[in-house]
């Protein structure tokens, strides 16, 4: 193992002790100059990591020290540079949030989990679903939708009671949350080359937010949810618990 390494962590206790043990035990270099990232926490932070280190290409290999840890590794302090050597690479594209506020303002943002639009008030949401320029809900009353990658089509998405999607099937799943009109839609998978929009009715009556993981726009009149192409993370995971087998085992359990 002749590649730098890079320990960052969550800002809790757990993560922070083991951090400062992996470091007194293996060499390690600033983030920056590192070849691969070892993350400490929980999929929060990890979510996290791969938002800030979009640009930057590095590996990153988690070990969990939060709650559930569905995209990291299990901890151990042993071995680590073993694991390293014969972790293999998952790429990860996210999807890409373009949105146009009621005030008439763009934002964009990323999302390795999913894309929500969710209502602002007591009121529900009215929606309309495009996908590839073409109308496919003319108004969607709901408590919002999402749009979810593979990679996050077990988190908020089966909450919502959306497919789950297996690593590399190339589709997304656009599902509502608490459908209300048309009532017995359930949702739609997409190719992964889908252009979706989501145009928000009645805004200003009903305004709705949009969220790209943590990333949270109000008060938006119209998302635009496509894959970035140009855009990835690699995510390093031990051979027998990988997160396409992760991701498997989500739908045989109980």
């Amino acid at each position: 193992m002749d590649k730098k390494i890079a320990f960052v962590a969550s800002p809790t206790t757990e993560a922070e002790e083991a951090c400062k043990l992996l470091k007194q035990r293996y060499p390690n270099v600033e983030p920056g100059d590192a070849d691969i990232l070892v993350a400490l926490g929980g999929d929060g932070f990890m979510l996290e990591t791969l938002h800030r280190n979009i640009s930057k290409g590095q590996p990153i290999y988690g070990m969990n020290r939060g709650t559930v840890g569905f995209l990291l590794n299990g901890y151990c302090e042993d071995d680590l540079l073993e694991r390293l050597d014969n972790a293999h690479e998952e790429k990860l594209r996210p999807l890409h949030m373009q949105v146009t506020t009621d005030s008439g303002v763009q934002q964009e943002a990323y999302a390795f989990n999913e894309v929500s639009l969710l209502r602002q008030t007591r009121q529900a949401a009215n929606i309309e679903v495009s996908i590839d320029g073409k109308v496919r809900i003319e108004c969607l009353t709901c408590d919002g939708c999402l749009v979810a990658t593979p990679a996050g089509s077990t988190a908020y998405n089966l909450s919502a009671h959306g497919p789950i999607l297996p690593i590399g099937s190339g589709v997304l799943a656009l599902t509502p949350i608490s459908a209300f009109r048309p009532r017995r839609w359930q949702g739609a998978v997409l190719r992964q080359d889908a252009q979706i929009t989501l145009r928000v009715l009645d805004h200003y009556k009903r305004p709705v937010s949009a969220v790209a993981d943590a990333h949270e726009v109000r008060n938006i009149a119209q998302v635009d949810i496509s894959v970035a192409t140009n855009k990835h993370a690699t995510l390093l995971f031990d051979p027998d618990h990988n997160l396409e087998e992760r991701i498997l085992n989500e739908q045989f359990i109980p």
